[in-house]
């Protein structure tokens, strides 16, 4: 799918999947989100703290999930994207729809294979900018034309920031409520026909979910 060239500096038409994949650069592993605190009360087990260590592998387990659910970083995470196609001058360059606000995203980096490189060169700042409203890197130069040889010749690297949403009380007790089933529940299958709560993870989530057009 070609990357979106651009006559007048904006385009009337706007393709949202135009990068040809993305990938995870960083991400946090580490910083524990939900307290032991909060997960003990949740499972009621106090002064318990034999399973200290596996309650902190489920909470990230439930995080990472939670995250994955909502596209939005509880702790900041960096990916880089690639976009296929030869392009003059312009371009929008769409970043995948999992952040909103100009403070959901820093970019950085822009860079392009070009004709006379094997090595991706860094594109200056001054030329592009974050379009927050869009979700998209507005490229306004090149340094010249891109290798025609690299099936993906435009890279932007960019840090999803840590969004608010994490401390919200609805998104925590969903969290919970997914760790409670990762602790009661340790086997891929199960002889119990289970059912889905009233009020459970989805539907505490779904309003903090971004819709996508």
């Amino acid at each position: 799918m070609p990357v979106e060239t651009v006559g007048p500096f904006y385009a009337s038409t706007r393709n949202p999947y135009n990068y040809a994949k993305v990938e995870q650069v960083t991400r946090d592993v580490a910083t524990q989100w939900l307290t032991l605190d909060e997960i003990t009360a949740q499972l009621n087990m106090f002064d318990d703290e034999s399973q200290d260590a596996y309650l902190q592998m489920l909470e990230l387990a439930a995080r990472m999930a939670v995250e994955d659910y909502l596209g939005t970083a509880i702790f900041a995470t960096q990916y880089k994207v690639y976009y296929p196609g030869t392009i003059n001058a312009q371009a929008f360059l769409d970043l995948p729809e999992v952040s909103s606000g100009a403070s959901g995203v820093t970019i950085n980096s822009v860079q392009a294979y070009t004709t006379s490189n094997t090595i991706p060169v860094t594109i200056s700042s001054s030329s592009y900018s974050y379009d927050p409203t869009g979700n998209r890197v507005i490229l306004t130069e090149l340094p010249n034309e891109l290798n025609p040889n690299i099936v993906n010749p435009l890279i932007v690297t960019y840090t999803q920031n840590a969004s608010e949403l994490s401390t919200y009380p609805v998104v925590k007790q969903a969290g919970l409520l997914l760790l409670t089933h990762l602790y009661n529940n340790r086997s891929n299958s199960t002889d119990v026909n289970l059912k889905e709560i009233p009020f459970g993870i989805a539907q505490l989530l779904r309003p903090y979910k971004p819709l996508v057009m």
